[in-house]
């Protein structure tokens, strides 16, 4: 998590722009920048939506269904701000690995939408380790 918000705050410091993302090529550090950025959010939102969520319900007793019904029921217990969101910021994860080089300007939006993104992840994150590491320790 410290990662990803570090990376965030070096990569957001200054606007970015599709003109920034049309001369990434240009600067050895903003593409840097945006590699670790990509990286950092991707893996942790894969580690908490492949493994953490997962695992938190099968430890839970609960069989696992479709990811998003996985979702919905964290969102109706509170440990998650928005189902819908999350789901979201799923695909955006894959357009972030998949479309990186192709457009600059839907770079700049899908980045600017990262880092929208980056305090739900965090605070996702947080809150179910928090609920796994409560649970474990009252069992």
């Amino acid at each position: 998590m410290h990662h990803l918000r570090t990376t965030d705050e070096r990569l957001f410091g200054q606007p970015f722009t599709p003109a920034g993302a049309a001369a990434l090529h240009d600067g050895e550090l903003l593409v840097e920048r945006v590699n670790a950025f990509v990286a950092h959010f991707g893996r942790l939102q894969g580690t908490v939506g492949d493994k953490l969520l997962p695992a938190l319900l099968h430890g839970l007793g609960h069989t696992l269904g479709p990811f998003i019904e996985q979702l919905r029921l964290l969102d109706q217990w509170g440990w998650l701000l928005d189902a819908e969101t999350w789901l979201d910021t799923r695909l955006l994860r894959e357009r972030l690995i998949y479309e990186y080089a192709k457009d600059p300007a839907v770079l700049a939006d899908t980045l600017h939408t990262a880092h929208e993104r980056v305090s739900l992840l965090v605070t996702t994150a947080g809150r179910l380790i928090d609920v796994a590491q409560l649970r474990r320790d009252t069992t």
